[in-house]
């Protein structure tokens, strides 16, 4: 049974995990991710869960100890932003070479400096190549459901790998949201008892967890890592399907919007998808063939079935929510027009947003109209743009 609930993104979050119920959590604060946490903790004084609670001195520790419970075959959890997640920066890419599936909140904030406090993408960004799962959400009820199918995904056989969820800061993480959440014994079924097929505390089969891999094993590492991340793109949609008839919510790797005849696209991630969404219904009310995509999973990248779906659109836009230094464009940008190469489209980069600067409806109705104006001329002009900056 679904129950209607209002709750904030973080408090969506924190129901999320304590129906899984993990064995161990690590907590460490940091805004704007301090109140996932608290809730949490709350939870386990009140013994609505069996979690071991660990407080850390470090997101360095919290990570670290997310590796140490993980490889002992307990169901973990830890949350994040910013920089925590850079403080991490080292263990991410250990708790992937590990092969631990581990599960993440990453609630998303600008890296300083200067220091800021507010929702951008750089730090999730930053950590796209440490071979984590990462899945981005629009609204408290995606970071909800995401969470939930994210323990599926990290701890399926064929993918062993760490996950993180993602949620915009304060847009998402503190806004109030109706949403609706299943039932605790539905997730109890759907995730299912963690199965390690192997841990350090089993004495009867003993394992080295971290030994030191020279160049005679160091790179075979890495391609069975490569490999793991490569299956858990049809995994995610295998768990969607079952959760879908759990929750009647329907998920893939990205959502289009009303794309089918668009002549003019965005590609968008995390909360300024919605407003994406506003834009292109007001568009279509002036008669101009808007359309979106949403991208949900950005690592595995689903860079040939993101082209399968943009493919008819002439022109189309990328918004970034964070930069790449000394290279033109943003992260998404650069990847879709890189899997796009020999396809007839004109695409533009967009960087917005950056320190949590507001994204107004009209401000992407702009790019769409810059869209159309490439349709209409046949010249593309400036590729790269900033959005909402004074220059």
């Amino acid at each position: 049974m679904a129950t209607q609930v209002a709750l904030t993104g973080n408090d969506a979050v924190a129901e999320a995990f304590r129906q899984v119920n993990p064995d161990v959590a690590t907590v460490y604060p940091i805004t704007p991710q301090t109140e996932l946490m608290h809730a949490f903790a709350a939870f386990a004084a009140d013994g609505l869960v069996d979690t071991e609670l660990v407080t850390v001195e470090s997101e360095h520790s919290a990570m670290s100890a997310c590796v140490g419970s993980a490889a002992a075959g307990a169901r973990t959890i830890s949350a994040t932003s910013s920089q925590g997640l850079a403080l991490m920066w080292e263990i991410l890419y250990i708790a992937s070479s590990y092969r631990l599936p581990i599960v993440s909140a990453v609630v998303n904030r600008a890296l300083s400096g200067p220091i800021n406090i507010h929702c951008d993408h750089s730090d999730t960004m930053g950590a796209r190549d440490c071979g984590w799962i990462q899945i981005f959400s629009e609204g408290s009820q995606e970071a909800y459901d995401n969470t939930i199918q994210a323990f599926r995904i990290a701890e399926h056989p064929d993918v062993l790998l760490p996950a993180m969820v993602t949620l915009d800061g304060f847009i998402i993480s503190h806004t109030m949201e109706a949403l609706e959440v299943i039932s605790d014994e539905q997730v109890k079924q759907f995730v299912g008892p963690f199965k390690p097929a192997t841990n350090l505390l089993d004495l009867d089969n003993p394992i080295t967890i971290g030994p030191l891999h020279l160049p005679d094993y160091y790179y075979e590492t890495k391609r069975q890592q490569a490999e793991a991340i490569a299956q858990a793109m049809p995994v995610i949609l295998e768990v969607a399907d079952e959760y879908a008839k759990v929750s009647g919510r329907k998920y893939g790797l990205f959502e289009p919007y009303k794309l089918d005849d668009a002549e003019v696209a965005v590609v968008a991630l995390g909360s300024a998808a919605g407003t994406a969404k506003v834009a292109v219904d007001r568009l279509r009310a002036e008669g101009i063939k808007a359309g979106m995509l949403k991208l949900r999973v950005y690592r595995p990248f689903p860079g040939q079935q993101i082209v399968d779906a943009i493919k008819h659109v002439p022109a189309v836009a990328v918004m970034d929510r964070s930069i790449s230094f000394g290279l033109d464009g943003g992260p998404v940008f650069n990847e879709i027009r890189s899997f796009a190469y020999g396809q007839k489209i004109d695409f533009l980069s967009y960087i917005y947003g950056l320190g949590g600067r507001d994204v107004p409806v009209e401000d992407i109705q702009d790019v769409f109209r810059s869209l159309v104006k490439i349709n209409e001329s046949g010249k593309v002009g400036n590729v790269y743009n900033y959005m909402g900056v004074r220059e």
